[in-house]
């Protein structure tokens, strides 16, 4: 790996082409090195994953209605359409994108990575799949073409820290989408330059889509940077160019964005001919909620054996990191979080409840634990009030650790009973995590899709998909269209009706 050093420069500077981040990002694309037999292992499994996750979410409101959007778009004529998760048929990819990525994202169940920045670097897949079905790809492309977009979205994750200044991380997903897509059709490093650059300045948007009371965008913003990652490669082809240099201009994304013209980013990236890995270091999740509560779901799973009695808890205290407390926990600031009408997506973004609910349980399910009555619960909602984070020096230090066997992004908690007892128990990393109690390996990732797949999709679809996914890089052009799942009539039926809108 190389680093980089990014930062701001004068427009009267002379700046070559060839140092723009921007460009090195398009020099690692088109760079034509084979892909690891690890990595590509690891590309199946996040395909399967992100199946999964988009079968269990595509009867939900948002994806319904991305889907009728897409619908509304058939295929383009320079090339054979993309596929859409739950229905036959195919439309323009870059709404096949739009639709697809909106499945994978609602539910917040797919994979991530932590670093400076916070990704699901899974949100990748939905748009270089559709460009891969469009334009008659292969498997082997495919794989190459979403190696680069983990590769890209990790490192620039690593690098560049969006969320201090109140960034959505999806200005990273643009760039890498783009960068993912020009690696798949083999595109020239000038092509993905200009595509890239084009990508990141429409998709950079504030994080208030996960501040508050949190609406149903969380799922459409990436998949709004997957369609706009598309489109951006498409007029590149077409030989237009992009605000340049993207991240260091003088009125560019650090100047006026980030940490300002005086500040400089060390961004890494491979070397030419170094082989992509990044997203090995990425995780899957067990849980259907925002990463960092992973680990206390499964705290909260085991500490409740050691409680008789909920009702003689006076207080719960979960001493974490300064990402979890201020993003979920209660150092946001956010009445919303104790509010038992919020959105199922402020509910995912509320560690408080969620380490109640997972207490009084001691499971988790996508559907069930956000229920309506389950989060009115008058017993959940008293001891959900009485849960509060902290951050611990500690906790944020290991979160930000660059070793991988000590990062963490865990708690500590801290019970304490009306009887004056305290119980103490921590955990750094859930038990999916690579280095967690049960790691999630090919065998998990096909139990959680058979699991989100049970009652939509017929047996005989799940061993079809199944058997095409595991074979991902060695399909034809004319096999690709198989990286979908097709529900059933009947589940089908239970969607609901999106009638409204302009087009």
């Amino acid at each position: 790996m190389r680093n980089h050093s990014v930062y701001t420069r004068r427009s009267a500077e002379e700046f070559a082409r060839s140092e723009h981040l921007a460009w090195k990002v398009a020099e690692v694309a088109a760079d034509p090195v084979a892909v690891p037999a690890d990595t590509t292992e690891m590309v199946i499994n996040r395909l399967i994953d992100n199946a999964s996750v988009a079968v269990a979410s595509v009867l939900r409101r948002p994806p319904s209605v991305a889907r009728a959007q897409a619908q509304a778009h058939p295929a383009s004529r320079n090339g054979n359409g993309a596929t859409l998760y739950g229905v036959p048929g195919k439309v323009s990819p870059e709404w096949a994108a739009w639709a697809n990525g909106t499945a994978v994202r609602e539910l917040d169940f797919h994979d991530t990575f932590l670093a400076a920045e916070y990704s699901h670097p899974g949100d990748n897949i939905p748009a270089i799949v559709a460009a891969a079905q469009h334009t008659g790809a292969s498997g082997h492309d495919l794989v190459r073409g979403i190696a680069t977009g983990y590769e890209i979205q990790v490192n620039l994750v690593k690098g560049i820290c969006l969320h201090e200044h109140k960034i959505d991380h999806v200005a990273h997903l643009g760039p890498s989408a783009a960068a993912g897509i020009g690696t798949l059709l083999g595109l020239d490093t000038e092509t993905i330059y200009q595509a890239v650059g084009q990508a990141l300045h429409v998709t950079t948007a504030t994080r208030q889509s996960r501040k508050g009371e949190i609406s149903s965008w969380k799922a459409f913003a990436p998949a709004f940077a997957g369609k706009m990652a598309v489109e951006a490669v498409d007029r590149a082809m077409c030989g237009e160019g992009a605000p340049s240099p993207i991240w260091e201009g003088e009125d560019g994304v650090i100047a006026w964005l980030l940490s300002g013209p005086d500040h400089e980013y060390t961004v890494p990236l491979p070397s030419v001919g170094e082989a992509k890995r990044a997203i090995l270091d990425t995780y899957t999740k067990e849980h259907s909620a925002e990463y960092q509560s992973q680990a206390p779901i499964d705290l909260a799973r085991r500490m409740r054996e050691r409680i008789s009695d909920f009702t003689a808890i006076e207080s719960i205290v979960l001493h974490t990191s300064h990402h979890t407390h201020v993003v979920i926990g209660t150092g946001s600031g956010d009445p919303q979080k104790f509010d038992p009408e919020a959105s199922r997506e402020t509910l995912d973004h509320s560690v408080m409840y969620i380490f109640a609910v997972a207490l009084e349980d001691g499971t988790w399910h996508h559907e069930r634990s956000y229920a309506p009555d389950r989060a009115r619960r008058p017993e959940t909602v008293e001891l959900w009030r009485k849960i509060s984070t902290v951050e611990d020096a500690e906790w944020t230090r290991r979160y930000h650790s660059t070793d991988p066997s000590e990062k963490a992004f865990g708690c500590r908690a801290e019970i304490t009973l009306t009887d004056g007892t305290v119980i103490i128990d921590e955990i750094a990393v859930a038990d999916a995590h690579p280095l967690g109690a049960r790691p999630f390996a090919r065998q998990q990732y096909i139990e959680k899709f058979r699991v989100l797949a049970e009652g939509l999709v017929s047996d005989a679809e799940q061993d079809r998909f199944l058997d095409t996914v595991q074979r991902a890089p060695e399909l034809a052009p004319d096999e690709l269209g198989g990286l979908t799942v097709n529900l059933t009539d009947e589940a089908l039926a239970g969607a609901p009706q999106i009638n409204g809108g302009l087009l």
